[in-house]
């Protein structure tokens, strides 16, 4: 018994506190969080520290050098030409406005690009899961060909194929709507009328109106489970939209077709082979991942919607439409703005075909200015500022279409 009570009585004593009203002491490291955001401090200093000796000891080197640092040289004229552009420029603007005409080259030839790149990936992608045997086939092989060889390598496949066709007065006719030729693709268009502008304007708006409408919809039918017949409507403002405008702008009608005089055709449009290699070869290569993407996509939908969908007779088209795609979309979204991402990089390979993007541009100007250091890091900032941007994009997408769960 007194055992017992001596036993009791060291326990108590060992949970008691030391002195009443007194608490352990805690070392200020003994936190977990505590230690934590000293160790990302000190990372940060690291390096900021490191960028710190590195910038120094480039501007040293430099300076021993004797080449300037900053970006003043961006002021100065350029002098030399500039073979496409969207917007006007000659040589004696400013290396301010060249880089300019680089990025807007690069942002054209990345939109064509995700654009066509978008379209064949999901066409091939359904192929790939078609019933005909023979499609399946064809669409296997155009993956299997096109996403195991170098991009680099399709862009000067196509550089070479396109500069090899006939001259311009042995070109290739297109009945009637144009004509191929080793220097390019030429098409007739409409001719130069303001109404035109305004037609393109009232397409833009009717697109936006319509996506619009549609996500309004899709709230309401969220929120109560009512349909809104908004297909006609969104048709309207599409299609409809445009035509009134063009109508009421005199209805130009009037087309520029291309001529040949001499060695080369003249009006119409043309597509310069550059251009036309660098978007065939990252618009294709990406076009086989995409259609990848698009294949698991479709396979990620069970197969109990499908035979649903077709017990209420739906047809082929409506069972794409309002049950593979939209259960599709939540698995193909996320990996398609990677595809994005690498074509809008990929677009950099313009160097080896001469076409002028921003890469091919800035080359120049380090070549004129021996400022190497800051036309790379434009490049560079350019270059994270559209991939940041079009992952936001499509983030904002993906969100859009993912599937709530309530």
């Amino acid at each position: 018994m007194m055992k017992h009570s001596q036993h009791t009585a060291s326990t108590e004593t060992l949970n008691a506190p030391t002195q009443a009203g007194a608490f352990k002491p805690i070392t200020l490291l003994g936190s977990k969080t505590t230690r934590g955001w000293c160790y990302q401090i000190l990372l940060a200093l690291v390096l900021v520290g490191f960028c710190g000796w590195l910038y120094h000891n480039v501007v040293e080197n430099l300076q021993t050098q004797r080449i300037t640092t900053g970006f003043g040289f961006l002021q100065q004229s350029a002098q030399f030409a500039i073979g496409e552009t969207l917007i006007d420029y000659t040589p004696r603007d400013t290396y301010a406005r060249a880089v300019l005409v680089g990025l807007l080259n690069t942002l054209y030839v990345t939109a064509c690009g995700i654009i066509l790149a978008t379209v064949l990936g999901f066409i091939v992608g359904l192929g790939r899961v078609s019933k005909n045997w023979l499609l399946v086939k064809l669409a296997e092989g155009y993956v299997e060909l096109l996403r195991n060889v170098p991009v680099i390598l399709q862009v000067i496949f196509w550089s070479v194929t396109i500069r090899n066709l006939p001259s311009p007065r042995g070109a290739i006719e297109l009945a009637g709507l144009g004509f191929l030729t080793n220097r390019g693709l030429t098409f007739a268009v409409p001719e130069a009328h303001p109404g035109w502008q305004w037609t393109l304007w009232a397409l833009l708006a009717g697109i936006v109106l319509s996506v619009a409408l549609s996500m309004l919809a899709r709230r309401q039918r969220e929120r109560g489970g009512r349909l809104w017949p908004g297909a006609r409507l969104r048709v309207a403002l599409i299609v409809g939209l445009p035509l009134v405008v063009w109508w009421l702008c005199g209805a130009p009608h009037g087309i520029d077709r291309p001529t040949l005089r001499g060695f080369n055709f003249r009006g119409g449009f043309t597509i310069s082979p550059e251009f036309t290699a660098l978007l065939l070869g990252i618009a294709l290569y990406s076009s086989a991942f995409i259609a990848e993407i698009v294949r698991a996509g479709v396979q990620s939908v069970p197969k109990g919607q499908l035979e649903a969908a077709r017990s209420l007779s739906f047809s082929p088209w409506h069972v794409i439409r309002h049950v593979i795609i939209p259960q599709a979309m939540r698995v193909i979204v996320p990996p398609l703005a990677s595809q994005y991402v690498s074509l809008a990089k990929n677009s950099s390979i313009a160097v080896v075909v001469g076409y002028p993007e921003l890469a091919n541009i800035s080359n120049t100007l380090m070549n004129q200015t021996g400022q190497a250091l800051e036309a790379i890091a434009i490049m560079m900032v350019v270059y994270l500022i559209i991939s940041i941007t079009t992952s936001l994009l499509m983030n904002i997408f993906n969100r859009y279409v993912a599937i709530k769960e309530r």
